[in-house]
């Protein structure tokens, strides 16, 4: 698939992003793809590549812009090292209300393209970035018309910025995928989410997946290549259902 690299002028810098379009003549829908925590690497860009190939204008932005160069990094050799001293640093550089603040820009950037399609973009999000997508949808609940969150951690906290702080606001059908035993997203916090989305009355639904924080990942050590499937087939329904050219 076609991959542009280009840069985005966010309130706080320049940020370097990544635009994977279908072969072929659009316009087609868009979706922003929010990053995990290990930032922009070969396989994050190989996932928006395969999404573009199924028909989307995929927007990947380095939510990392703030700190600067870095990696890229292997995730692998994170994970075998000291993983807070590694991606701290990185992580501190931006959260769910810099990422919902940021995507005021993507849009912008998005809304400036002739090959897509409509105002209405989906998200998708991994691990932080599942946050990160519901707090940008719930900020411009508008513009979002689908919003996928797969293993992403901390959606329901005591934190200003809490993901499900924004149900309320959200207008999108949302699903969330969270891993076992993941002390990220424990079952009292999902529990927690879930009552926030449901007494909002978002259309969501929520699984929890018999696989580790991290298996949509090809380059994580925990990846469950049938899991990641089911999860690709289950994003492509979402936004096949949701995002339709010309809306």
């Amino acid at each position: 698939m076609p991959n542009e690299q280009i840069t985005i002028r966010t309130r706080d810098g320049e940020c370097p992003s990544h635009v994977a379009t279908p072969a072929g003549e659009g316009p087609w829908p868009a979706v922003i793809f929010y990053m995990d925590a290990g930032g922009i690497r070969p396989v994050v860009t190989e996932m928006a590549q395969r999404l573009a190939g199924a028909g989307y204008v995929v927007l990947l932005p380095d939510l990392f812009y703030r700190c600067g160069p870095y990696g890229p990094l292997v995730p692998k050799e994170v994970f075998a090292g000291d993983v807070r001293a590694i991606l701290g640093p990185l992580m501190a550089t931006t959260g769910n209300d810099k990422a919902a603040e940021d995507t005021e820009a993507f849009l912008v950037c998005l809304d400036a393209r002739g090959d897509v399609a409509g105002r209405k973009v989906g998200a998708v999000g991994f691990c932080m970035g599942g946050g990160m997508a519901l707090a940008a949808a719930g900020t411009y609940p508008d513009r979002f018309g689908a919003v996928a969150s797969f293993h992403g951690g901390n959606l329901a906290t005591d934190a200003p910025a809490s993901p499900h702080l924004f149900a309320p606001e959200l207008k999108a059908e949302i699903y969330v995928a969270a891993a076992e035993n993941d002390g990220s997203y424990p079952t009292e916090m999902a529990e927690r989410l879930e009552k926030a989305l449901a007494q909002a009355g978002v259309r969501y639904r929520a699984e929890t997946y018999p696989a580790a924080h991290g298996w949509m990942k090809p380059d994580f050590p925990v990846y469950d290549h049938a899991a990641a499937e089911r999860g690709w087939t289950e994003m492509l329904a979402l936004f096949g259902r949701t995002l339709h050219r010309g809306q």
